[in-house]
């Protein structure tokens, strides 16, 4: 067996290994920000686990890490009454911030350089969220759960003033997003080097 053949299968096991832990993560360790946020929005790590798949195998291998992870867990959830488009925006969201921060990193693998990827990339994933939140997300939460006002109600339970959907993705949603990536940014940033030698198979 060639080296090549042994990168690439060591590649794969890696894969395979960072999935389950992003699946594991995102299917049980999750949790609600009550007072700030409606209890469906919750905080998930797992763009840590996707990340630093992207930093240590590549841009492509982070995306399909952070696809594996949302296939599965519609497996495991169920597409529900929302066919699945929590998953699919968990995907196109997570999938942004991760294929832009680890082609920054990619470029020239420093620390300083692995920063500004995870800035940019959270930058990035906060500003598709909000068209994609908008046009796609909720226009299918609405039909499942009752019409926009149920949802609308759902923020304004927290502030009193929202006036609209758009409103409130703006408020709430807008810094929730840019606050996760913040989060998980620091967590990788923290982790990445210690872990680098054992997912690249240096140690």
């Amino acid at each position: 067996m060639n080296s090549k053949t042994i990168f690439t299968t060591r590649k794969l096991v890696v894969m395979a290994l960072l999935s389950a832990v992003a699946i594991a993560v995102f299917c049980f360790v999750e949790f609600p920000i009550p007072i700030l946020l409606p209890s469906f929005l919750k905080f998930d790590p797992s763009n840590v686990i996707t990340l630093l798949a992207g930093f240590a195998l590549g841009p492509i291998e982070g995306v399909i890490v952070c696809l594996i992870k949302n296939i599965v867990h519609v497996l495991v959830k169920g597409m529900g009454t929302t066919m699945g488009i929590g998953d699919i925006f968990d995907f196109i969201s997570g999938a942004s911030f991760v294929l832009t921060a680890s082609l920054i990193y990619k470029r020239n693998k420093t620390k300083k350089s692995a920063i500004i990827g995870c800035v940019v990339g959270t930058i990035v994933m906060t500003v598709i969220s909000l068209p994609l939140n908008y046009f796609i997300v909720y226009p299918i939460y609405f039909k499942a759960y009752g019409g926009e006002a149920a949802i609308l109600s759902l923020y304004q339970k927290i502030l009193p003033d929202t006036k609209n959907i758009f409103q409130a993705l703006c408020i709430f949603n807008i810094p929730f997003t840019l606050a996760k990536g913040i989060v998980c940014s620091l967590v990788t940033v923290l982790i990445y080097k210690p872990l680098s030698p054992i997912l690249k198979g240096r140690y």
